[in-house]
């Protein structure tokens, strides 16, 4: 295995946990998991040692699309609470005051410097 090939896979295997993991929390995340899923197929198929297999003649080149795919497991289980972080409104509404005070300082500051 190549540095390049070791590099594709950690990337798809990161894809793959985010694919777990999005499936494993459900609502609208779990509508990306199959996504990433096949996004960690497609990264496996990129490596270049298979590019350059497929290149010489040593590799098949006539993949169905959608063939190998690994699809996310889909979890039923509810996971209410398990959200982390500030509210989405809260950090919406803090970026909202801190514009406007940005705005109002910087109109301030013209005033005290005419150009003309």
């Amino acid at each position: 295995m190549t540095g390049g090939d070791a590099i594709l896979e950690r990337g798809a295997e990161r894809l793959q946990e985010l694919s777990d993991r999005a499936a494993a929390t459900g609502g609208s995340a779990a509508k990306l998991a199959e996504p990433l899923a096949e996004d960690a197929v497609l990264l496996r198929r990129m490596k270049p040692s298979l590019i350059t297999a497929r290149l010489k003649g040593e590799a098949p080149t006539d993949l169905e699309p959608g063939s190998g795919a690994v699809v996310a497991p889909t979890s039923t289980k509810a996971t209410r609470g398990t959200r982390r972080g500030p509210s989405p409104l809260l950090v919406i509404g803090a970026a909202l005051v801190a514009g406007v005070v940005l705005a109002k300082v910087l109109d301030w500051r013209g005033h005290a410097h005419p150009r003309g």
